[in-house]
């Protein structure tokens, strides 16, 4: 994806000062609060507050960043149990906060801190510390900055990913990092080949009718390899339209085998990436014809439609929403538009390629992911909606809804939703399966 290199100002390896050892880690309670703030209070009008006393936001600020500090020096702790607090801390606070300023003066010693606890660290640690690099690269955004991040990181990434004595949680976090980063930071076309080259080694092993060479279950297998295939497929959306040719070309008439994959996640993920590789084929071709369509279609059909009573309820219905979706699309080149709406904004994923992209990005995000598509440039530019919305005063007040009247809505959509639920509760209704 096109980049905007710049290089911020200020301490290239900007540090701390002393470690802060009693410092207690962001916590999650910290981040809730954080997160209401900003990402709750806008993505939906009715949530807006009275007017209250003003907040002085320049010593809040400085509170949080005295406390992220303490957290940074916590990452070089002894203890690896603290090492792995202090990164959580640090994500909870990345993904309800923009700290684009407080990160780029403090990249390097971030991205040491990273890099350490990935080599020596345990399975937890590694996880926690992979999902801090992913975040580091979604607040600096498609720079340089996000650039040397990924040139450090990546070789030790690819490492634990490829390590088959490492944990499955770690190399999973892995494969994820290693997909959003690049998607983020390369501009090195090499480079974004072989990172997908590394991710293809790890799934394509589900291909194969026996994989359970290195004693580890297929179950867990399969969870990773479908953290592979999800940040395989992410990047293929970003290759020039040779390779994505060539890409399907290798891996379309594949995809069918994972379909029947035992794990109901790998499933949905194959039929995911089955309907985005159709959609890439039919945009580089017009003329795009599958030659084993009638098989697949059939296959499709009866995943979309499955009853077998030895899966469960949850993962049917599932199942079942997916691959109608997945069906429409192969059968009929349909996508059933989404909407997402984030305060005053709405955004429509009206094709794979998007969902594929927002779906990855929620995943990092989390319910921070609001928040981050109102006020995140990198976001903004990903998805198109243009450079943030100004709100003045003035605006936010227009938007807002008077207590009472909330009161009033509340009590209305409970007493709704206690009769509804009501009526499956009772026994004498003959109400079937209960979606």
């Amino acid at each position: 994806m096109p980049k905007s290199k710049r290089r911020g100002g200020g301490n290239p390896r900007g540090t701390s000062g002393a470690q802060h050892r009693n410092m207690q880690p962001f916590s999650d309670e910290d981040a809730s609060i954080e997160t209401m703030s900003h990402c709750s209070g806008f993505s939906d009008p009715a949530s807006f507050a009275e007017d209250g006393p003003e907040i002085d936001e320049e010593a809040t600020r400085e509170d949080l960043e005295y406390k992220l500090k303490g957290l940074i020096d916590l990452t070089l702790d002894k203890s690896a149990k603290t090492r792995q607090s202090a990164l959580e801390g640090l994500k909870n606070a990345l993904t309800s906060k923009i700290l684009y300023d407080f990160i780029l003066e403090r990249r390097m010693t971030l991205t040491d801190s990273i890099e350490r606890c990935i080599k020596k660290g345990k399975s937890d640690e590694q996880r926690a510390a992979a999902g801090l690099a992913s975040l580091l690269c979604v607040q600096l955004g498609s720079g340089i900055e996000s650039e040397e991040i990924f040139k450090t990181l990546a070789p030790i990434l690819k490492k634990v990913l490829g390590d088959g004595a490492a944990s499955i949680q770690a190399r999973q976090a892995c494969a994820t990092c290693l997909g959003v980063c690049c998607f983020i930071a390369t501009d090195d076309i090499t480079e974004l080949y072989s990172t997908m080259e590394c991710l293809e080694n790890i799934f394509t092993k589900s291909y194969q009718k026996e994989r359970n060479l290195n004693g580890l279950s297929n179950a867990q297998n399969t969870v990773l390899h479908i953290s592979a295939l999800l940040a395989w497929t992410l990047l293929l959306t970003i290759c020039p339209m040779n390779e994505v040719k060539k890409k399907i070309e290798m891996h379309l008439h594949k995809f069918p085998i994972l379909l029947s994959c035992d794990d109901v996640n790998m499933r949905i993920a194959a039929g995911e990436s089955l309907a985005l590789l159709f959609e890439l084929a039919r945009g580089t071709d017009a003329d795009f014809f599958y030659e084993d369509m009638e098989p697949l279609t059939q296959k499709l059909r009866a995943l979309a439609t499955d009853g077998n009573k030895h899966r469960a309820k949850v993962d049917k219905r599932k199942q079942r929403s997916v691959f109608r979706d997945v069906l429409r699309a192969i059968e009929e080149h349909d996508f059933s538009t989404e909407t997402v709406r984030f305060g005053p904004e709405r955004m429509y994923i009206d094709c794979w390629v998007k969902k594929q992209t927002y779906d990855t990005f929620k995943e990092i995000l989390g319910s921070g992911m609001q928040y981050h598509l109102q006020s995140n440039e990198l976001l903004r530019n990903v998805f198109e909606l243009g450079p943030p919305l100004m709100l003045d005063e003035a605006a936010l007040k227009t938007m807002k809804i008077p207590r009472f009247e909330r009161h009033l809505y509340n009590s209305a959509a409970f007493k709704a939703r206690t009769k509804a639920r009501s009526k499956c509760r009772d026994k004498r209704a003959d109400v079937g399966e209960v979606f």
